[in-house]
Parts: C-alpha cells; structure tokens; sequence
C-alpha cells in the first residue's frame, strides 16, 4: 500500500533516462525538495542523443544559447551553433556539478514498470527491481535508431553502420563513401566529409529545402565578458528565445503566415543563387513547401555537394551488393563505406519498456494506433506517471530544452498535490485528453507540417504530432495545471 507519510524527502521518485530531459529532472527535484530519488540510464553515460550521435560535422541546429538550461548559462559555446561534442561535455559538466551522477545507475535499462497497490514496481534488464511513488520517463524521441527497409544491406562487404552508431576506427580518408538519406545528419555529413574522401555519394529519395543561417564564431573577448557577466547571457538567451519565436516558432503553426512565406523566400534563394548547374539544382528542389519536413539549416551543403568527387544520386535503392549500392537505372556505385542516416523510431518513446497502469492496462494497447498524452505529459489510467518530451509535444517548433524546463516545473505542481496530502495519485482524465488531442489535431491540420509531404512529424494517419500551437500557448498551459484536467485519488 501507499505510505501514509507523504513528505517530499519520503516520495521515491524514478527517473527514466539520463539525457537532457533526466538531467534537468534530477537537478529540479533536488531544488524542489525531493532528495529520494533515482536515475535509470541504459547507457553508461549521461547524454542522450549526444552521447549517441557523434558522427562527423554534428551540430545542433538550434542555436547554443537557447539550447542551454536556463539555471546553467554556458558562457564557453565556440559559436552559434554548438557541436556535439560541446553540448555533450556541458551535459556532462552540468550533470556533475549537480550531483546528479550521484544519483544514476548506469547500464541499467527499464524493461518493466507496473503499477500496482499504489505504488510502481520497476524491473531492469539486469534483474535489478525497485518500488517508487512517482515515474518520470525522460527517454526522449532520438535514441531508437531507425534502419530504412534497404534489401540486401547486410550483404555490403565494406564497413557500414546507421550514423548513430559511428563506427570511429573506421578511416575514412581517400576512401570511396555512401550516404543514404538527406535528413539533418546527412547533409550535417556531406559537409563534413567531401573534403576528405576519395568521392561522397549522397543517396537521395527526397529533396530537402535548406535554410542558411550563419554559424558565427564567438570571441574570446566575447567569453571573457560571459564569464564575467552571465547575466549578459540570460538578456541575450532570452533574446534569442523571443526571436525564434517570432522567426520560427509561430511560423510553422500557419501555412498562410507571411513568417513562413519569408521562410520560404530564403530557402528558394538559397537554391536558386548557389547552385549553378541546372539540372543538379533541379534535383535538389523539393516538390513540397518549405519547413513541411523539419528544415535543413546549412551554409554550405549546397557548395559541398558541387564538388567534384561528390555525387547525388536520385536513382531509387534497388538493392546493396557487396561492392555497393544499385540503383533503379541498374547502375552499381561501389563503395568502401556506406552509412545509414535514415533517422530515429520517433514514436517510440519509452517503448519498448512494459508500462501497465490501472488494472493491467497495457500502455503499448492504448498506444496502439499512435502515441497520446494530455499536454504530452500524462497518460489517463497511469496514476503518477509523467513524461518529458513525451507524445504530441513541441518537439517541431520550440527548443526542447526550453520545452523540458516547462514541463518539469508543471510535473512538481503536480507532486505538490501528492506532497501536500491532497492525493495519492493524480493523472489525466480520459476526457481531458480526448478533448486536447481532438483540439491538437484540428489545429495541427493548419500548420505546415500538413501541407503535403511526408515527414517523421506525421502519425499513421497523416496528421502531425507535434504541438500546432506558439510558445506563448505552451508557457501558458505550463504555468498551472488544470487539475480538474485530472483524476486525484
């Protein structure tokens, strides 16, 4: 049964993942007065996605400034766009300064979360077994890599892995190297790699519009003044945040918005004034509006895949062979190297951890036809069970550390029901989240996302499930919950 002492120093809470998202939960409860709690990692580092991806060229294309907890300015980003090793050591960096390791057990995976009596009993891979109050999955949407449906990839007889399992003791210098896809990763790699290989063939299925915005190299005067005044840097975070919004946030929410004509602007001159030959700038222009996928952000994608021992290559996959890649017009590109980089199982959240809730209710059943929560946050008939960057969520338009912090302080209004002694246990109604879901997705239909393309923001059928509101909606629904949106217990 439940304990009868309620207190916040007595709450075991359980956090799932040590990415972004469990790092700022950690570092939130202690702040909050929940000392008694845990970290599951499956890892053996924090980092989430940036511990996963290091693959040549990464960045992050959301600029460093706004991409950085608000309670731990970093004053040491080398540019405006951080790379991944640098967001990966301020994790680690922010993580330790906090206590958080403290607090995680590495190499231990969630397998099973069952509620039962009150209470969470949690099973990990190991055989390790736990009981907790309160379950915070931070697992993120970036971490179950996606292997397109390629036939015959295993008979490649080169070296070849999906780019989130970059395999560093390969040597790719003079080396003859596929890519397959045209995502953020890949152009992230075109990029990077063109200047040091024999040839770079990017196999293409879908043109993508590419943004160019300047990565402009910090100062060390400029550090120097950061470090001296980190308030300078909450003004300009805040700057920034208020920018994006108005630049890009709000853009994406309205098809007819003229943010998002201008948006489209941009990329069509991007096209059409930096790639000069006709035929190759036709191959590179997408049959679709601009940011309906998740917009490229590069200078100089489109110069490094003019370069002469670059190939992209339109032919659809016909299969791989143990020298390379055929393609539909029956040509062979023979290779040394061939990377995946066909992106992540967005939709697979804490899966494939068993989550049973009330009365053995399956999460994967009622996650059966797609991934619901109400304000991406709780699921009805999960008593005490919250998600970050979970289902439905701003995972399109705000920066998702912004998106993080927001829903962690929402998540302790709603233990301070618990705390205080106002319930035992606290979800979302059923018909809360039926109207919130019936509401996103009519709003989401006005955005651009549903503007005709196929893209990994679209559920099965075809809508997107991302939030189709502004930020000023989400800060406003993550200052105080609704609690009549909720069943107490």
């Amino acid at each position: 049964m439940a304990p009868s002492n309620r207190s916040a120093e007595n709450l075991r809470i359980v956090i799932i993942g040590a990415g972004m998202a469990g790092i700022c939960a950690s570092i939130k409860l202690t702040a909050a007065g929940y000392p008694n709690h845990v970290v599951y990692e499956k890892a053996d580092k924090v980092g989430g996605t940036w511990r996963e991806n290091t693959y040549p060229g990464l960045s992050c294309d959301v600029p460093a400034q706004i991409y950085t907890y608000s309670f731990e300015p970093n004053p040491e980003w080398n540019s405006t766009f951080a790379t991944g090793s640098e967001i990966y050591d301020y994790f680690h960096q922010v993580a330790e300064k906090h206590g958080v390791y403290d607090k995680i057990y590495f190499g231990e995976e969630i397998t099973h979360c069952e509620f039962e009596d009150g209470r969470w009993s949690i099973r990990t891979g190991t055989g390790r077994e736990d009981c907790a109050d309160i379950v915070i999955a931070a697992t993120g949407v970036l971490h179950h890599p996606l292997v397109a449906d390629i036939p015959d990839l295993e008979t490649f007889e080169g070296a070849s892995f999906h780019s989130a399992r970059w395999d560093h003791d390969i040597d790719l210098d003079g080396k003859r190297v596929g890519v397959i896809g045209t995502g953020s990763t890949a152009i992230q790699l075109a990029s990077a790699l063109v200047d040091r290989v024999e040839r770079f063939d990017l196999f293409q299925r879908t043109a993508q519009w590419v943004m160019p915005i300047e990565d402009i190299p910090f100062t060390d005067e400029q550090k120097s003044d950061y470090r001296a005044h980190p308030e300078k840097l909450t003004v300009l975070r805040e700057e920034l945040i208020a920018e994006f919004a108005d630049f890009f946030s709000n853009a994406v929410i309205d098809a007819d918005s003229p943010a998002i004509k201008q948006i489209e602007a941009a990329c069509l001159e991007n096209l059409e004034n930096n790639v000069t030959d006709p035929e190759l700038r036709e191959e590179l222009r997408p049959d679709y509006r601009a940011a309906c996928k998740r917009l490229i952000f590069s200078t100089d994608f489109y110069d490094a895949i003019q370069r002469p021992n670059a190939n992209l290559i339109t032919a659809g996959i016909e299969k791989v062979e143990p020298q390379g890649v055929r393609t539909a017009d029956g040509k062979l590109h023979e290779l040394d190297v061939l990377v995946v980089a066909t992106g992540f199982k967005v939709d697979a959240f804490i899966r494939p951890t068993t989550v049973l809730g009330r009365k053995g209710v399956n999460l994967d059943d009622v996650w059966a036809h797609h991934p619901v929560a109400y304000l991406a946050i709780s699921v009805p008939e999960f008593p005490n069970f919250f998600m970050l960057d979970g289902p439905n969520g701003p995972v399109g338009n705000i920066s998702l550390i912004t998106v993080v912090e927001s829903q962690m302080d929402y998540v302790l209004q709603l233990l301070d029901e618990i705390k205080e002694g106002r319930c035992k246990e606290i979800s979302a109604t059923q018909d809360a989240a039926t109207r919130f879901e019936a509401e996103r997705r009519e709003a989401a239909l006005s955005s651009i996302w549903s503007t005709g393309c196929n893209s990994w923001y679209l559920d099965q059928d075809g809508v997107p499930a991302t939030w189709p509101w502004g930020p000023t909606r989400f800060r406003k629904e993550m200052s105080r919950p609704d609690l009549d949106a909720f069943d107490r217990a």
